[in-house]
């Protein structure tokens, strides 16, 4: 495996010059670095009531509008922790992880229970799914035998989302991965690059960790799709999705961060494990060049240019992108070795702008979302603080052990045949007399209470 010289940090000056504010950062300093980095992931926690009573394990309050936030959401938020965690060597919250990650598996173990079903889209279950690869690959604690194992649940992700069912037959966006997962779902015509990327990241990374080569061959036939829909362009520009009626031609060409930069992570995953060939050298390099020219065009800074020009044009996710986007580019370093000199410059001159604005919240050190401004911008959030804290550890990381494989000390046990072979939207029962005898007493009490409220309301 291709794996980074440690003596590479200090020569090509990773850690440039102090940036003073609220967390008080020392960029010479890993140390420094370290503690910041603690501060921010302890205040990101606070959104988060997982753990207490009344409260569902795993996931953030939520989704709206009895919360800011989607499902999908917590799965990556565990796997902003599960990068903290073996960048910093922080264990801390171990059990903590364990526990939400476990909860979320679902009756079939494939991270898709039933009571998201209306929301549940390829790329939400792919997001629960990285959080396993990268409890596999960072040799994370292994659940009991008698639980779903980290490798078998992004294997069954994987599987299901392999099978026909979840895709297109025929015409021009034939083999295409739907956005969403159930024909009832707003979406489900749409063919979008994040759930095909998440697709293609998943393969590449069971290609490498398992050595299966199935995974890699599955993952180069998506990326051959969205060259071939024009998703992924000749400069390098990735373009959010298309609508199958339109036979995936009317291209929504809005750019955002973390499709690119999850392209970019499943092509240094398949670099390294193909051991350097030259085609995927050669999409990581192009990749990261779009990456830098379209997300990082204000003065190296992190921006999203298809969203953020226009106060709260950006919705909860679209919030937390560049969080995603900075992790995604050191691990691709620690991959690919050549992306160091193109990506740390500029990794390290947005984290200084990240850091520089976290000066909001009552204890002074909240990070905002607007990065290019100097200065804290009022927004508050899990997301904001995502952002930050991926931005701080991407700074260590290209210098951290490099992702296990079964062969290299991975402990993770895997199932191949894991994940259901159909997506079977839940039904019920036959509705009964009884059944309807009880509808009709139910509707007589609320039109009753409803007469009552209205009555009441009239009095005054």
């Amino acid at each position: 495996m291709v794996r980074l010289p440690a003596t590479a940090l200090a020569a090509c000056g990773l850690l440039a010059r102090r940036v003073l504010g609220a967390l008080e950062v020392n960029l010479d300093d890993q140390e420094s670095i370290k503690a910041a980095a603690a501060l921010v992931a302890e205040d990101m926690l606070t959104f988060y009531h997982g753990d207490e009573p009344g409260w569902v394990p795993g996931i953030l309050p939520g989704p709206p509008p009895d919360g800011d936030y989607y499902w999908w959401q917590g799965g990556a938020m565990w796997g902003a922790l599960l990068d903290y965690r073996h960048t910093m060597g922080v264990k801390k919250y171990d059990d903590l992880i364990k526990t939400a990650m476990l909860f979320q598996v679902g009756d079939d173990k494939d991270y898709m229970p039933a009571n998201w079903s209306a929301s549940m889209g390829n790329d939400d279950q792919a997001f629960w799914a990285f959080s396993g690869l990268l409890a596999a690959e960072t040799g994370f604690t292994d659940p009991p035998k008698e639980e779903p194992q980290w490798l078998a649940l992004a294997q069954a992700v994987f599987n299901e989302q392999t099978h026909i069912d979840r895709r297109v037959e025929g015409g021009n966006c034939d083999w295409g991965l739907r956005w969403q997962v159930y024909r009832t779902n707003n979406g489900f015509d749409y063919i979008n690059t994040i759930a095909n990327a998440c697709y293609f990241n998943m393969g590449a990374r069971l290609r490498r960790y398992t050595g299966n080569e199935t995974y890699g061959d599955l993952a180069e036939k998506t990326w051959d799709l969205l060259t071939r829909l024009n998703y992924i362009n000749d400069e390098y520009d990735v373009y959010d999705g298309a609508h199958i009626p339109d036979d995936c031609k009317s291209i929504n060409k809005a750019q955002f961060s973390y499709n690119a930069a999850m392209l970019l992570q499943g092509a240094a995953f398949m670099y390294n494990a193909t051991e350097g060939n030259k085609t995927w050298e050669d999409r990581a390099k192009g990749m990261a060049n779009g990456i830098k020219r379209v997300f990082f065009a204000q003065k190296g800074v992190a921006y999203e240019p298809s969203c953020e020009p226009s106060m709260g044009g950006c919705n909860t996710d679209m919030k937390m992108y560049r969080g995603f986007m900075h992790r995604w580019m050191a691990n691709s370093i620690q991959l690919a070795p050549f992306l160091y000199d193109m990506l740390m410059p500029t990794l390290k001159t947005s984290a200084a702008a990240g850091v520089k604005q976290c000066t909001g919240g009552d204890n002074g050190r909240m990070c905002g979302f607007h990065w290019t401004s100097g200065k804290y911008d009022g927004d508050m959030s899990v997301s904001l603080q995502m952002n930050v804290l991926g931005a701080l550890t991407a700074l260590i990381m290209p210098g951290a052990e490099p992702p296990l494989t079964n062969m290299t000390g991975g402990t993770s046990q895997g199932d191949p045949n894991a994940g259901r072979e159909d997506t079977p939207l839940k039904t019920f029962p036959p509705i009964t007399t009884g059944d309807k005898a009880g509808a009709s007493i139910l509707t007589i009490l609320i039109i009753t209470g409803a007469l009552s409220a209205f009555a009441w309301m009239s009095l005054d």
